[in-house]
Parts: structure tokens; C-alpha cells; sequence
């Protein structure tokens, strides 16, 4: 057995993830749901609706003005990682990981539903992953090591559903996958695989689910992605988890595992919260016994990543007022088809960002109990329940499906005769399903239907798998691991061509956006012109920066002549050099006491303010005072001159108060007017005599010190500072100075 660990600073070794894995074995099976803990205290601030922190993550980005403090939130956060190759993939959970998802989804590629048995090996997919052994074992292993890493149990998740649902889960059960699609309906309706099959093949699954303790989503929200008027099949929606819900249950999946795919139907700029909120109390009222799995929309999703990330938040704000066990995170490139990973971070990040702004909502606020809301949250319970009585009348699920009655576009009872019809004797796999003989024997754990084991060993009744010395699920040893079958589409091919690119391993790089070294960039841009033109001139620009198979990818009107905002992405036709990179070295700052008893020693006076025509003050503010780690808390003095300074009047202040320093704050770039004032400062200051004996530094996001310094400033502070970077320079540079005898 390999003996590879997880090196924290480290890039994930996928080669020595892959060895020795015919040896591999699940560390556990089951779900896993996070930690509640009551009143966390963390940093200056205690949360209501918080679970165990994790042992090592990648806090939001304004957490360092709180200690780097990184809560989370109480539903397990999803996000779906499938790019077609997944040894690339595996980057990407760690990545996942660190930002707070716990349920790691893998897409299967597409097609694979109609494939009637297992696939091995890795081929590569597109639309998702092949999912087979080797990728699944692959995968289950690298979030052993990564999940050791964050402190957190992290659930693998993938598809039980097509004409090889059984073998699937079989598989999966074997292989310590934590939960799945299971949803006979999905295979039926959106894959027109042959009802009875589909319902048949779903009983072995779904003991298979309750004998491996996976968690089962189920494909209802697919119908409020496929109808034309999507708001208008909620009452359908309900009925499809019914099904879905109590066919689980019966069969013996635990109901605390069996959770809903809810997808609030609407989106902006229609009233969602306005129509989704009825509906998702009405699903909590029914199914009070199940769990939430909230989805974002993506039927009505265009290709603005600010939009998508809107339509996220809102819908979480329902998952907020209601309940969500489990929030997904579909990656705003849904919307767009680009698979730019990095938006799987950020939409993890988006998820982890609003429920902890809303921690503690519930604590203030509640659902009005009578009025518009209850009213309809009645209203499409009546309904639903109306649908399920005329599906019973047809004569059951199978007639009514035959009769169109599902994905309509009228809100039931209406009906605009645009729903999805299947024959009962028709679809994939019709004619498969064969009735048992009394007499047939399946000597296997978790199986579905009678056994007949006794008539060989009445013992083994209630263990039937003991007639052979267990099965699979009991002896993994039985099963025969399948390494590649394809000499050619396979991973160990896929990674031999980028060899010289693999992360941790090679000195050189090449940007990425779906694969490793695949060179793709994104690029954004504005033409003060309309659309057309615009996107012409976005493709034109693309090739004249070097750039191949161009392609816009996104597109925002600002007004309809004036202006148009466009993304484009493209290949660089070249790669970088580690070695021959100028990489910035870290800032040097000092520690506090040194920085304290030098002050003690001499005393540092300070005269600051934001200058020229610019107002604002937050900036500056944090690199002074205390309460934000400013250098005030060294015992520097400073008198702040607030903003819209005069260069001049900067200067006399310092004049006046015999000041060691100056401090310029500026914010505006427009015309490279900071730069413009960082001169005029140092001219000032040179006019009046008193330039070799005061230490003068300018900030600003704006600003990059190398030209700050060439504007005439002895240093220049950009995005990101602190007050311990200007703090340390001002020190190290009053020791230059007093070395020099200037001071």
C-alpha cells in the first residue's frame, strides 16, 4: 500500500494518488452532516446557526480584519466538480475543500445513462467524468488525505440512475461513496429510459442506498429546468418528490438521508422571493420528515457571473427563512457552459459568505402565519395533492406519464398539452424486466426481493451472502479492480503530455481554465459601441494580443449604442519559466516589539491625510488607528489633516509640528492624478527645504510602489497593506537616515 501523505504546503501528488489502488479500501461509509455547535465564539463575535470550525481552510477575504476567522455555516455546502478529466479534478476539491464544501459532486459524462453496465478505466468525458471504479476509488482516496486536512468528513457524490443504476450502486457501496442521485422519474421523463425497468432496477438500488447509509437526492427540480414556464410546475415538483420520497422510504432508505432537490422555480427580474417563498414552505410543511437540498435556479441564468451570484444569494435567502440541510452551489458558468473552475471556489465561497451574514436571522424574524403566504402555500399543497388524486384515477404513475400529464408548462389543473409523454412499452431497456421463479436464489447482501436461501441453509436467512463467504460488500477482496482498458484514453496518457506542467513537480506554468496547461485565459472589456461591434472588436482584440480560438463568452449591453462589456476567452500560445520569473519578495516587516521599543527610544511624529480632491478616509483610517491594528497601537503620533488636502497644506503641517513624516493617502487614479499629487508633494516639500530631513510615504489601492517611488515618494503602498508594512518602513527608514546623519 502506498505510503503517500498529504504535505500541507504542497501541490496534491495525483500520481501517488493513483498507485496501488487495486488496494485501496473505503475508510467509512455513510452520510455525514456537520457539527452544530450552540454560541460559537469566534474572534469578537458569537454565532447562533454555526458548526465545528475546520482545522485548516481559506477564510473570505475581508476575514483578516477579524483574525482570520472562518465560520461555518450549518448546511453542508455542494459543489459539483466533473471537467471530463478528473486527475484534474482532484486539484480542484482540495481547492473546494479549503473554502468549506463538504459534498463534492461528480457530473457523470454525458450519455453514460444509456450505457447498460459498468465502464473501467478513465477515459476522458465531456459534459462530466466517466464515472467508473478507478475514478471513484481515485477520487474517494484523495479526499481521505484532504478531508484529514481540513479537520471535516467530506461526502463523494454521484448518479445512481440510466439502465446500469443496479451495478452503480454496487459499485458505489463498495467503494464508500456517501450519497447519490436516485430518482427512477429522472430516467423516465429526461432519458426515456423504459418505465418499468426504471421503477424495477430503482428497488435494488435504493436497498443498495440504505445499506451503504449514502444520502438520496432525487431529480425532481429537473422539471422546473425543462418547462417552458417553469414557476408554473410547482404543484408537479411536489408530487415528483412525493413519489420519489416515500418509494425510498418503503424500500428502507433512512428518511433522515432522503433529501428533496429544491430549486426555487423563479428569478429575477421577476418577484422570486415573492413567488418562491410559498412554495418552499409548502414543501417543508409536506415533507417535514425529509431533508432540504437547496439548488440555486439555472433555468433562467444568462452569462453575467454578477447576475448568477445574485440569483445564488437570493435563493439562499429562502434557504435562510426555511431550511436548507444541504446548499448547492451551481457554478455561475452554467449559464454559459465555460468550465472555469475557479467559479466553483467562488460560488462555495458566495454560499459560505451569505448564511454566515445571516446567522442568527431566525432569532429576530419569522414567517407571517396567516396572509398571502400561508394562503398560497396552500394553494399549491391543493394542487398537488389534486394532481396525485387525477394520476391515481389514470390508473398510476406509468398511465399519467404516458398521458403527458408531467413537465407541463400550466400550473396544474391547467394544462397547455406541452408535457413529456413516454409509452410504457417503450424507451431504453423495454422488454428487459423477466418475472423471478419461486425458486430463484440471490445469495447477496442488500438485495431486493426474496432470496430463497433457505432452501440450501435455513441460517442464512437473515445473511444470505453467507452461503458464499459474503459477497463484495462484505469481502472486498472479491472484487476485480480493472485498472485501463483503453491503450490510448486514459489518464496515465493525459498526464504524460503535460508532464513537464505537473503542479509542485515542474518549473514551468501555463494558465489554466478547465485542464492542467490547457493556456486558457479570460479576458474582460468594454467598446463604446453596440453589441455587434463590439463583440467583432472583442474577437479582433483577443488575436492581436497573441491570443487563439478566441471566443466571446459573455455579453452585457450598458446601453444599446453607448457601451457594451464583453468577456472573451483564448489560448496563450506560449508558456512561463519558474526560474526566470521576478517574483516579489514577501514584505519585510518588523516585529511589534521592535517596532514599539524603537519608538520608545525616539518618539515619531506623523502628519497624514488624504490629498488633492479626494474624500475618501476608510484606507487611510485602517493604517492609523489602533482598533485596526494602525500604527498608532506602536505609540506613533499622528495628526490627521481628514481628506480633500491640500499638497501644500500637507507640507506646512508638518512644518509646523516639527513632523518626522508625512503620510499621503490617495485614491483617485483619473488621469494619473495620485501620481500627479505624489510629485507635487515632494516638490512641495523640496521648495520649502525639508525634503532630506522628512521620511515621505503615499498609499493608495491604486498605487504601485515602483511608481510611487519614481513620483518622488521614499515609498508607495498598495492594495493590501497594513499598518505594519508602513509602520516597519518608517522605522527602517528613520535608521538610514540617522546612520546618514539626516535625522
Amino acid at each position: 500500500m502506498s505510503e503517500y501523505k498529504l504535505p500541507a504546503d504542497k501541490n496534491i501528488n495525483v500520481e501517488e494518488i493513483l498507485k496501488d489502488l487495486e488496494s485501496y479500501r473505503p475508510r467509512r461509509r455513510g452520510w455525514t452532516w456537520r457539527e452544530p455547535v450552540a454560541d460559537q465564539k469566534m474572534g469578537p463575535f458569537t454565532y447562533k446557526d454555526t458548526t465545528k470550525p475546520l482545522k485548516s481552510s481559506v477564510p473570505l477575504p475581508p476575514a483578516h480584519y477579524f483574525g482570520d476567522i472562518d465560520p461555518q455555516p450549518a448546511p453542508v455546502i455542494t459543489t459539483e466538480i466533473a471537467s471530463g478529466r478528473f486527475e484534474d479534478d482532484i486539484r480542484r476539491m482540495r481547492m473546494a475543500a479549503h473554502h468549506g464544501a463538504d459534498h463534492i459532486m461528480v457530473i457523470r459524462t454525458a450519455g453514460q445513462s444509456h450505457f447498460d453496465g459498468l465502464i473501467e478505466g478513465t477515459p476522458q468525458g465531456m459534459g462530466g467524468v466517466p464515472i467508473t471504479r478507478k475514478q471513484v476509488r481515485a477520487q474517494r482516496k484523495a479526499l481521505d488525505m484532504i478531508e484529514d486536512e481540513v479537520g471535516r468528513p467530506i461526502n463523494y457524490h454521484s448518479y445512481v440512475s440510466g439502465v446500469a443504476g443496479p451495478d452503480i450502486a454496487v459499485m458505489f457501496a463498495e467503494e464508500g461513496v456517501n450519497g447519490v442521485h436516485q430518482d427512477p422519474q429522472y430516467n423516465v421523463i429526461y432519458r426515456n429510459i423504459n418505465m418499468i425497468r426504471s421503477f424495477v432496477d430503482a428497488c435494488e438500488s435504493k436497498k443498495l442506498i440504505a445499506w451503504a447509509g449514502m444520502a438520496q437526492i432525487d431529480g425532481a427540480h429537473n422539471a422546473n429546468a425543462t418547462a417552458r414556464e417553469a414557476w408554473k410546475v410547482m404543484p408537479e415538483l411536489m408530487v415528483q418528490h412525493g413519489i420519489n420520497a416515500i418509494f425510498s422510504a418503503k424500500v428502507g432508505v433512512d428518511k433522515k438521508n432522503i433529501c428533496l432537490s429544491t430549486v426555487p422555480p423563479t428569478a429575477t427580474p421577476a418577484p422570486c422571493v415573492y413567488m418562491d417563498l410559498p412554495y418552499a414552505v409548502a414543501l417543508r410543511d409536506i415533507f417535514s420528515e425529509y431533508r432540504m437540498r437547496a439548488q440555486m435556479n439555472t433555468k433562467y441564468i444568462e452569462s453575467s457571473t454578477r447576475e448568477a451570484t445574485v440569483t445564488h444569494v437570493l435563493n439562499m435567502v429562502i434557504s435562510k427563512l426555511t431550511s436548507a440541510d444541504i446548499q448547492s452551489t451551481i457554478t455561475p458558468d452554467e449559464g454559459r457552459n465555460v468550465p472555469w473552475h475557479i467559479y466553483n471556489i467562488e460560488a462555495c465561497d458566495t454560499a459560505k459568505q451569505t448564511l454566515v451574514g445571516l446567522d442568527g436571522l431566525m432569532d429576530m424574524v419569522e414567517l407571517k402565519k396567516d396572509g398571502y403566504l400561508r394562503d398560497k402555500a396552500r394553494e399549491l399543497k391543493e394542487r398537488a395533492i389534486l394532481f396525485m388524486e387525477e394520476m391515481i384515477e389514470l390508473g398510476g404513475y406509468y398511465e399519467s406519464v404516458q398521458e403527458g400529464m408531467f413537465v407541463d408548462s400550466g400550473i396544474y389543473p391547467e394544462r397547455n398539452g406541452d408535457g413529456i409523454a413516454r409509452k410504457i412499452d417503450g424507451g431504453i431497456g423495454a422488454g428487459t424486466i423477466f418475472k423471478r421463479a419461486k425458486d430463484y436464489m440471490a445469495p447477496v447482501t442488500a438485495h431486493y426481493g426474496y432470496n430463497n436461501v433457505e432452501q440450501y441453509d435455513k441460517s442464512a436467512v437473515g445473511d444470505p451472502a453467507k452461503l458464499i463467504g459474503g459477497c463484495t460488500l462484505e469481502c472486498p477482496e472479491k472484487i476485480v479492480y480493472i485498472d485501463e482498458l483503453d491503450d490510448e484514453d486514459n489518464c496515465i496518457k493525459r498526464m504524460e503530455a503535460v508532464k513537464d506542467f505537473t503542479p509542485g513537480q515542474s518549473k514551468m506554468l501555463r494558465p489554466e481554465m478547465e485542464w492542467l496547461a490547457d493556456g486558457v485565459v479570460m479576458m474582460t472589456m468594454f467598446f463604446p459601441t453596440e453589441k455587434r461591434v463590439a463583440q467583432a472588436a472583442a474577437l479582433e482584440c483577443g488575436k492581436k494580443m497573441g491570443l487563439t480560438e478566441v471566443e466571446v463568452i459573455s455579453t452585457e449591453v450598458m446601453h444599446p449604442v453607448e457601451g457594451t462589456r464583453i468577456e472573451i476567452k483564448g489560448k496563450v500560445p506560449f508558456e512561463l519559466e519558474i526560474d526566470k520569473l521576478t517574483i516579489p519578495e514577501e514584505p519585510d516587516v518588523l516585529d511589534d516589539d521592535v517596532i514599539r521599543k524603537d519608538i520608545e527610544r525616539r518618539p515619531m511624529k506623523i502628519v497624514a491625510g488624504t490629498v488633492g480632491d479626494d474624500e475618501h478616509s476608510v484606507g487611510l483610517r485602517e493604517i492609523i488607528d489602533i482598533k485596526h491594528g494602525g500604527i498608532e497601537k506602536y505609540g506613533m503620533e499622528v495628526i490627521y489633516l481628514g481628506t480633500s488636502v491640500p499638497p501644500e497644506k500637507l507640507i506646512d503641517a508638518a512644518i509646523e509640528v516639527n513632523a518626522d513624516a508625512v503620510m499621503a493617502s490617495t485614491i483617485i487614479s483619473h488621469d494619473d492624478i495620485h501620481y500627479k499629487n505624489i510629485a507635487r508633494i515632494d516638490q512641495i516639500a523640496k521648495e520649502k527645504g525639508i525634503r532630506d530631513k522628512i521620511i515621505f510615504i503615499a498609499g493608495g489601492t491604486q498605487v504601485t510602489p515602483a511608481l510611487a517611488r519614481k513620483a518622488g515618494a521614499d515609498e508607495g503602498f498598495g492594495r493590501g497593506s497594513h499598518g505594519v508594512h508602513n509602520a516597519t518602513f518608517l522605522i527602517k527608514k528613520r535608521w538610514e537616515m540617522e546612520k546618514d546623519g539626516k535625522m
